[in-house]
């Protein structure tokens, strides 16, 4: 009897270790800094400015504590690209993310978002990415990577993080890809959870826009 009960608790362990791993542990950390000066330079000729909307792009997260992970995104966001379609390095992104918009994968989840313990979107309701720095990053088999640095504010707290992102500028579109992490900490998000079922510190996030280009 006990060595049944002894591969039954292993299996159970086993489970539970295979189903509950931290989606942030294999993504790129975003490097975290002090916000820096937006630039006021103002833009070069044959700027464009296009606009990005939730028609077209997401704005998205996974999150875990120690039983689950849990995705979730914005669904009300507005923003817009000043592309330099001759130098996408001179070129900038602007994001504003109404956070009483999110929505998780589970309906009480979505609720408890919106609370102090986590967005508080009464007193925060809006968050900000404004990019101070495009720069030059590795090219795989055709495809260009970038580093992306600017300031993000959110939750009150506001600092420039820089991140890898995939941008490709076509004749119709302009899109930016980008699967990062970051320390929710950070940015004074602290709530800890259960404990019994702690909420880890890594939250990834996951940017697909595809913004049109004017024609």
């Amino acid at each position: 009897m006990r060595s049944y009960l002894s591969i039954a608790i292993l299996i159970i362990i086993a489970a539970l270790t295979y189903g509950c791993s931290d989606p942030s542990a294999n993504k790129q950390k975003a490097t975290v800094a002090n916000a820096q000066q937006e630039s006021n330079t103002p833009k070069s000729s044959g700027t464009e400015t296009l606009t990005v909307s939730p028609a077209t792009s997401k704005v998205e997260f996974v999150a875990s504590k120690v039983t689950r992970s849990h995705n979730g995104s914005f669904k009300q966001f507005s923003g817009q690209i000043d592309l330099d379609p001759n130098n996408i390095t001179g070129s900038r992104v602007t994001i504003d993310i109404e956070t009483s918009s999110v929505v998780a994968d589970d309906d009480q989840l979505t609720g408890h978002l919106k609370t102090p313990d986590f967005f508080d979107v009464a007193k925060f309701p809006k968050a900000t990415f404004t990019s101070t720095k495009i720069e030059p990053g590795t090219s795989d088999l055709g495809t260009m990577s970038y580093l992306v640095t600017g300031n993000f504010d959110l939750h009150g707290v506001k600092k420039s993080i820089s991140f890898p992102a995939v941008i490709k500028v076509t004749p119709d579109n302009v899109t930016v890809n980008a699967e990062f992490s970051i320390n929710r900490k950070d940015f004074g998000i602290v709530y800890a959870g259960k404990a019994d079922d702690l909420i880890r510190d890594g939250v990834v996030i996951k940017l697909d826009l595809n913004v049109p280009r004017k024609k």
